[in-house]
């Protein structure tokens, strides 16, 4: 069987490809560190949006003329991009929304408050971004179901441990947990709580927007029931995102926004819904964004999550190397075993029994063994929440952006 290299990555030519980078900022060439909150976009993105709007713009699914028919093909089109991005057994299972936000917050309110109640547990962890935990905390509140959080331990990992005794607290009926935390890097072990979940009769609801840029996802592999992501995170339009989830739980579930073309008629008695995934796209959907969602997933797969994770790798090692000569430089997290060498990461494994892809490490690990003595004898954790921004509440009640 033929073997084929893996494409490295050239992050020269592929700098060339974001017209933003053409500018000095202060003098200097632009560099851009925040594309964990939000990363630009290359010309193929760009270019892809403005022929949209001059070529093919209109409503779709409402006309029958030749623009309405394009726009819809391109929509539906991009449908089918970003739904085999995250292998989705049906592109009707794949339904467009403002971001992952917006697609968490469909989950919790139109599955939250039909299905939640007293005596009922919806529990989060404490590496969620406030967006995978909030919505929850608010639809627990309002049902009377309890709320809790898996706990971390000192390496900033996930204290699974804990799960007997969280099971205790009543019926474990909503598991929710991001692939990949935005505070500490931190890839979680999804499969495994997803296993958990299914086994106590829970849904189990994956915050997916950091995993998305950088990592393979396969939503058939992690067994989950719903996943979120977001464009802008990916070299995507802004103001749209994906909701990935099981069809027999989304026709089981009332709609979330009302109007539109999620309608499929109307009566002065009764209304009723259309069909997957239109039940849930109600209104004018971002139609040029989710155009431009497809190009990005078209971008990222042109370059590989292959070539992507091998690069991130490379980048991981040199900050390493460099930060352990740091004076009082002091890294938290057990999984790096040596310096350099971040295929030493302990596998997480699954209910398959499959384990962790090495280059998939933790973005904040321990940079080598004298750094791991200075974190013994500190015993403190690295801040993770800043009361003015968006990382995960430290054994309290998470705060507002």
């Amino acid at each position: 069987m033929a073997v084929t290299a893996q494409t490295k990555l050239d992050a020269r030519k592929l700098r060339a490809d974001f017209p933003i980078f053409e500018q000095e900022i202060r003098g200097k060439p632009l560099a851009y560190l925040d594309s964990a909150v939000s990363s630009h976009k290359p010309r193929q993105v760009l270019d892809k949006l403005r022929t949209f709007y001059e070529t093919s713009y209109a409503n779709v699914h409402r006309g029958v003329y030749t623009l309405s028919e394009i726009a819809t093909a391109e929509y539906e089109g991009a449908r089918e991009k970003v739904a085999q991005f995250v292998n989705a057994p049906d592109a009707r299972e794949l339904i467009f929304t403002h971001g992952a936000t917006e697609s968490i917050n469909l989950v919790a309110y139109a599955w939250g408050l039909d299905n939640l109640g007293p005596g009922d547990v919806v529990v989060v962890t404490e590496l969620e971004h406030h967006s995978n935990f909030v919505p929850w905390q608010y639809i627990a509140k309002r049902t009377g179901a309890t709320f809790t959080a898996i706990p971390l331990d000192e390496h900033g990992e996930l204290r699974l441990d804990a799960l007997d005794e969280i099971k205790r607290l009543g019926t474990i009926k909503v598991v929710a947990n991001n692939l990949v935390s935005n505070a500490l890097g931190t890839i979680n072990p999804v499969e495994r709580l997803a296993a958990w979940a299914h086994d106590q009769g829970a849904i189990m609801v994956v915050d997916a927007a950091q995993a998305a840029p950088h990592h393979a996802i396969d939503v058939q592999q992690l067994d989950c029931d719903f996943l979120a992501f977001s464009s802008h995170k990916m070299c995507g339009p802004t103001s749209v995102g994906a909701l990935w989830g099981r069809a027999s739980l989304l026709e089981a579930m009332a709609p979330f926004n009302l109007g539109g073309h999620m309608i499929r008629s109307v009566t002065l008695e009764e209304t009723t819904w259309g069909q997957l995934p239109y039940k849930f796209e109600a209104g004018t959907q971002p139609i040029a964004e989710a155009v431009g969602f497809g190009a990005a997933v078209d971008y990222i797969n042109d370059i590989g999550i292959g070539a992507i994770e091998e690069h991130e790798r490379e980048l991981l090692v040199y900050a390493l190397e460099r930060l352990a000569d740091v004076p009082g430089f002091v890294g938290y997290n057990h999984l790096v075993q040596h310096r350099g060498d971040p295929s030493a990461r302990r596998g997480a494994g699954s209910r398959h029994g499959r384990r962790r892809d090495p280059r998939r490490p933790p973005l904040l690990p321990a940079a080598d063994d004298q750094a791991r003595r200075r974190r013994d004898q500190s015993r403190e954790l690295l801040p993770v929440h800043n009361p003015g921004g968006d990382r995960p509440a430290r054994r309290r009640p998470a705060q507002g952006p």
